[in-house]
């Protein structure tokens, strides 16, 4: 690597790049070994403020050991152009944008690149996210655990196929929507039911934690943790067949396949 070089540069400041950002400090990463780019310069000098980074071109970037590319998907191709007369061939290349595929990165970069794609999510932003890891041919093992690290200090990671990587992203990559959509749906139905909104939202909130938390720390499945909170003719159980009765099921499951089938479409 080159003496004094970044450890870590994020390309792209946008909501998921700070997300990351915000982890990957809150984690114990030092912010004089993160920079950061974006071609918003107001941007970028929020993300100084606020986070104590610094901003800089991408041709210093580009001697990252570890360079996370976090623009859109039709901006990558741009800036694979961008950073490849700087690259070393130590550095690693991770891309985080949706549907953008190993061979579209390794076609935009140095013959024998290091490569990876990752799909996390925002709830990095509070130590709570998760990523799926798809390595690229030329990437090594070291390079590899080194990126599942730096993802699972924000969170846990998760090596993949490629191929497993769609359907990856419409449960973990899209899952914290669902889970904010169903959330929404609940206060509201609080408030109808004469709450204030502060109320509800707060019943909501601490309801859903405990429910992730009891799903991760138990060794019984959704399955067996729903039946024990469902009394036989019990609220729960009138609830839930009324969920039954609006397909809430199969809605989730047609949810997830458009999910999937949007994210093959992006990758071509």
């Amino acid at each position: 690597m080159i003496a004094d070089a970044p450890a870590l540069a994020v390309v792209g400041a946008g909501a998921m790049g700070e997300a990351l950002l915000a982890g990957w400090l809150a984690s114990g990463w030092s912010a004089t070994d993160i920079v950061i780019v974006d071609a918003h310069r107001p941007r970028v000098e929020e993300l100084e403020q606020r986070h104590g980074v610094r901003g800089v071109a991408l041709a210093e970037a580009a001697a990252a050991e570890t360079i996370v590319v976090a623009v859109k998907p039709h901006q990558v191709d741009d800036v694979l152009t961008a950073l490849t007369p700087a690259l070393v061939n130590t550095s690693i290349v991770v891309c985080i944008a949706a549907g953008v595929t190993l061979a579209q990165l390794a076609a935009g970069l140095p013959e024998g690149q290091g490569i990876i794609r990752v799909m996390p999510n925002t709830p990095a932003l509070v130590g709570e996210g998760m990523a799926g890891v798809v390595p690229g041919e030329h990437a090594t093992a070291a390079q590899r655990d080194a990126v599942v690290r730096l993802f699972a200090a924000v969170g846990k990671a998760m090596v993949v196929d490629e191929s497993q990587l769609d359907a990856l992203t419409a449960l973990s990559g899209s899952g914290p929507a669902y889970m904010f959509y169903i959330a929404e749906a609940m206060i509201e139905a609080g408030v109808h039911h004469g709450l204030t909104r502060e109320q509800a939202a707060e019943l909501v909130n601490q309801t859903v934690k405990g429910a992730g938390v009891m799903l991760e720390a138990s060794e019984d499945s959704a399955s067996v943790l729903r039946e024990r909170v469902t009394s036989p003719a019990g609220t729960t159980a009138a609830a839930l067949r009324r969920l039954d009765d609006h397909g809430v099921r199969a809605a989730m499951l047609d949810a997830v396949d458009a999910c999937v089938a949007r994210s093959r479409e992006m990758a071509g």
